[in-house]
């Protein structure tokens, strides 16, 4: 199964996760990926993210929607439409324009990950079975919550990711450090102000180092759903991956993984009570 819809609909508040990066399945049609080595294939992946949130996720509790699938198969986090001539065959936009698009080129490093265009007609089958699907299990989700809380009620959406503790070539701030936290709206326009505000209180009340909309503005995600006069209102949240793993192998580092996952429950109780 590449979609798990863990937690539930929370009593009292309409708040939704999704988690559309922590996927490291190879899906079959995604011919291109065997083979890559392990360090170019978790280069990207934000690894453990659904991990970190679980328990917060089963006990406060929370609707969620997390992805098995590879990032670099489908990036969920991007639209159908964001590949080129490197990546889709007949795609109209030109050789170069989208690397990191909805099928990854090369990896943020420069790794070569697609080295020729794929078919349209498996590009469209990726998007029907990857995209579409965890789209619609979002839809889903959004229902139940106004089905439970009413046709007019506002939703609250945090959008989960990991980061690199600094940036690569394939970002604005390379090289440079990054904070713990990065928190993300669009520059204003996926949330109220309000929302930002309570995630940004909620992460700082844990002792976290909080950014905002630098070096991450917002994905496809947040620009997809963050509609605050739609009533929907979208946040990204970026981790730092030195907080809980070794970048170097991508493995846990397992007293901070702990840690942190207390402090991410922590944050989200905190949140909840500030939305109710």
């Amino acid at each position: 199964m590449l979609f798990e819809t863990p937690g539930a609909i929370h009593p009292r508040v309409p708040l939704l996760l999704t988690i559309p990066h922590s996927g490291e399945e190879i899906p079959q049609e995604a011919y291109w990926l065997e083979g890559l080595p392990r360090e170019v294939l978790l280069r990207d992946v934000d690894r453990f993210v659904d991990d970190l949130y679980q328990p917060a996720i089963e006990q406060i509790p929370l609707p969620a929607i997390q992805t098995r699938v590879h990032r670099y198969a489908a990036d969920l986090n991007r639209y159908p439409t964001d590949v080129d001539a490197s990546s889709v065959e007949g795609a109209s936009h030109p050789a170069g324009k989208f690397p990191q698009g909805f099928h990854w080129i090369r990896s943020t490093v420069g790794e070569p990950v697609l080295l020729k265009p794929i078919p349209r007609s498996v590009h469209e089958l990726i998007t029907r079975r990857y995209h579409d699907r965890f789209h619609e299990l979002v839809a889903e989700r959004i229902a139940e919550i106004r089905a439970a809380r009413g046709t007019t009620s506002e939703i609250y959406h945090l959008d989960l990711h990991s980061m690199p503790s600094r940036g690569t070539g394939a970002h604005a701030d390379q090289g440079k450090k990054r904070p713990e936290v990065v928190l993300s709206d669009f520059e204003g326009r996926s949330c109220k102000g309000e929302f930002l505000a309570l995630a940004r209180q909620a992460f700082e009340k844990q002792n976290f180092e909080v950014a905002i909309n630098w070096p991450y503005k917002g994905g496809r995600i947040t620009q997809r759903y963050g509609r605050p006069g739609e009533r929907h209102h979208t946040l990204q949240i970026e981790l730092n991956r030195s907080l809980y793993m070794d970048e170097d192998t991508r493995e846990k580092l397992a007293v901070e993984f702990t840690s942190l996952q207390r402090r991410l429950h922590k944050t989200l109780e905190f949140i909840v009570q500030g939305l109710i």
